[in-house]
């Protein structure tokens, strides 16, 4: 089933994670807030395969690092365990955030990137089509590997059998698979 990554709609008829990480995002007015970035929900939660652990990850972009790091810190620095910092992700500037509400940590970066062409988003939509290909005993395996403290791109690519970096072996997938 193709689902609208781009607009969170999808959460309210998920499972239950899903249909609370929807109302947290809207009780929170995350989403709305970060709308002149550009921000897409993605991670594990949004394709099913998310761990008690898991946060919730909003990519955004960004033409300006420090404007963009002191929009956040106006808006979310009043949450609990706000940090916010910027870095170099893949040699690009990254800005990243980070907070609590009641039931989530969550994540929020930027890059000068279009959100849709950002590797998180890619990744999202390469594991959701692999795991609606694969069914649902490969998603356990997945959960399972996770849960055993497996990160999730290297989760897909070892059950793949995919070779070498797997954050790069699945963004080769992406005109492989259906």
């Amino acid at each position: 089933m193709a689902i609208n990554f781009k607009n969170i709609a999808y959460l309210k008829h998920g499972n239950q994670r899903q249909r609370l990480a929807f109302s947290e995002l809207n009780k929170y007015k995350i989403l709305e807030k970060l709308k002149k970035y550009n921000p897409i929900l993605t991670g594990t939660i949004p394709i099913d395969i998310d761990i008690k652990e898991s946060d919730l990850d909003i990519i955004c972009e960004c033409k300006n690092n420090a404007e963009f790091l002191a929009y956040l810190q106006q808006e979310f620095s009043t949450y609990k365990n706000f940090k916010v910092y910027t870095t170099l992700q893949n040699n690009i500037t990254a800005t990243i955030a980070e907070f609590r509400t009641e039931h989530f940590l969550f994540e929020i970066f930027g890059q000068d990137i279009p959100t849709t062409k950002q590797n998180a988003y890619l990744h999202m939509v390469i594991e959701h089509q692999i795991l609606q290909e694969k069914g649902v005993d490969f998603k356990q395996q997945i959960k399972e590997l996770k849960n055993s403290g497996i990160k999730t791109e290297p989760a897909f690519a070892k059950l793949l059998g995919l070779k070498g970096d797997p954050y790069a072996a699945l963004l080769e997938l992406k005109d492989k698979i259906h």
